[in-house]
């Protein structure tokens, strides 16, 4: 096998993992919002923010908790755009909606992008390997995350992100988290807010995703300002212009959440506690249908759910510690469940069978 064969190898695994992490939400309606990407309106309407309430709340805590001049808040929102297509894009999809993994994968793992990344991989390789030394991330993994967000840049977002951030802080769609989503647009917009002034830059020349991410890896502001490095030394933080940047931005912030120098990206995991023990900690349940395929483990041996009687609920933990997170993912519409192995720093809840 060639080096660049082990090198396809790695990234299309990790295109998959990281398109397993996102699946379903991200793609119920990810065909749609392909489709129609080019008529996408980024431009907005002009509305006067500022005689809005909750807009008046949010710039006084700007002058009493950070310093800012009111006047300076004012004219930021003066001059930000309500762009109504970023609360359509934010909408859940309907309920009901298929979701089809095997269209979703097929947008990712796809020749141009492992080509994309073959090429990144060979340019940057030795910001890789330092930061592989540094943080103990392979540079596959870097490499594979910066391929699904940005196709390596290719597309980070034309949306102004104070536009988005705003429109999604003072006006989210009517949902059942709204107040909750609210409150973390604002937050964000804070951040934002904050970044540009730390940064010495035009608020408004930061540019992103209809949900306001930035740059090469997609972090919202608030991630750039707790985790995001100065990785090329040029004494700021650019991850829209600078790969080295966003290379030891990945690394700095997998890092922080929990990831383990020279462990698996995938191993065995073992049934730690059963779910009422758990269940304060991890949200979601999925329950196979009957006759329906489990993975199991790096042999990744399939065992048949049993159909006769419910199967037991446990939390699936790997045999380290681990950060935990809600992460049940099922896969291809097929009742497959990513059940008995753990991505770190992951916590899988799922149901194993008798």
């Amino acid at each position: 096998m060639t080096f660049s064969s082990i090198r396809i190898r790695k990234l299309a695994t990790v295109f998959t993992l990281c398109l397993v992490a996102a699946f379903p939400a991200a793609c119920a309606d990810a065909g749609t919002k392909a489709k129609h990407a080019q008529s996408i309106d980024k431009q907005g309407e002009f509305v006067d923010f500022n005689s809005w309430q909750e807009v008046q709340t949010f710039t006084t805590m700007m002058v009493e908790q950070h310093g800012f001049a009111r006047a300076d808040v004012e004219a930021v929102f003066k001059n930000t755009r309500h762009i109504d297509s970023a609360i359509q894009l934010v909408k859940p999809a309907p309920i009901g909606q298929p979701k089809n993994w095997q269209a979703y994968r097929a947008r990712f793992v796809e020749p141009k992008r492992i080509a994309a990344g073959l090429a990144f991989w060979s340019q940057h390789a030795d910001t890789l390997a330092r930061a592989e030394k540094e943080y103990g991330v392979p540079a596959e993994i870097i490499v594979g995350i910066l391929g699904v967000e940005t196709l390596y840049g290719q597309n980070t977002g034309g949306f102004r992100v104070i536009d988005v951030l705003a429109t999604l802080a003072f006006d989210y769609p009517d949902t059942p988290n709204r107040a909750a989503r609210m409150d973390y647009f604002k937050s964000e917009l804070e951040n934002a807010l904050l970044f540009a002034r730390e940064s010495s830059i035009d608020p408004f020349s930061l540019k992103g995703s209809y949900a306001g991410a930035i740059g090469l890896p997609q972090f919202m502001p608030g991630s750039i300002r707790k985790y995001a490095v100065d990785y090329d030394g040029d004494g700021k933080i650019d991850l829209r212009n600078s790969p080295d940047d966003a290379i030891g931005s990945i690394a700095s912030f997998l890092v922080q959440h929990g990831w383990h120098r020279g462990e698996p990206t995938v191993f065995p995991a073992t049934v730690a506690t059963p779910v009422d023990d758990a269940k304060k900690h991890l949200a979601f349940l999925y329950r196979p249908r009957p006759g329906s395929q489990i993975h199991s483990g790096r042999t990744r041996s399939r065992r048949r759910a049993s159909g006769s009687r419910p199967a037991a609920r446990h939390a699936i933990r790997p045999d380290r510690s681990a950060e935990r997170h809600r992460a049940d993912r099922v896969l291809a519409g097929r009742g497959e469940l990513l059940c008995d192995y753990a991505v770190q720093p992951v916590v899988f809840l799922c149901d194993v069978g008798d």
